[in-house]
């Protein structure tokens, strides 16, 4: 998610040491998974509560169909019959005119 690797991972970890002291760490490290587990339980509250109010029919709605270009890629995509669009060749130019 973030795309840590190892080195920043271990820098983050010698810096938090650093500033916050080998004996307290333990303590905000718990408190950090703690804030990050209420985070995720809020997040997929919100994410619950909104296919509710939204009725029948979106029970499958998964949050990266909110971005717009998916959105109407899934619900307007349907009603456009990609056959009925043809495709032109570019035309070539050819390099001695110029």
């Amino acid at each position: 998610m973030f795309n840590l690797g190892a080195g920043e991972v271990l820098g983050l970890f010698v810096i938090g040491v650093i500033l916050i002291g080998p004996e307290r760490m333990p303590n905000i490290a718990a408190d950090v998974a703690r804030f990050l587990i209420k985070a995720k339980n809020m997040a997929q509250n919100a994410t619950n509560e909104l296919k509710e109010n939204l009725g029948p029919g979106y029970e499958d709605l998964q949050v990266k169909d909110l971005h717009p270009k998916t959105f109407i890629k899934k619900h307007i995509g349907d009603v456009i019959d990609k056959s009925d669009f043809e495709i032109k060749p570019k035309p070539k130019i050819d390099p001695d005119l110029l």
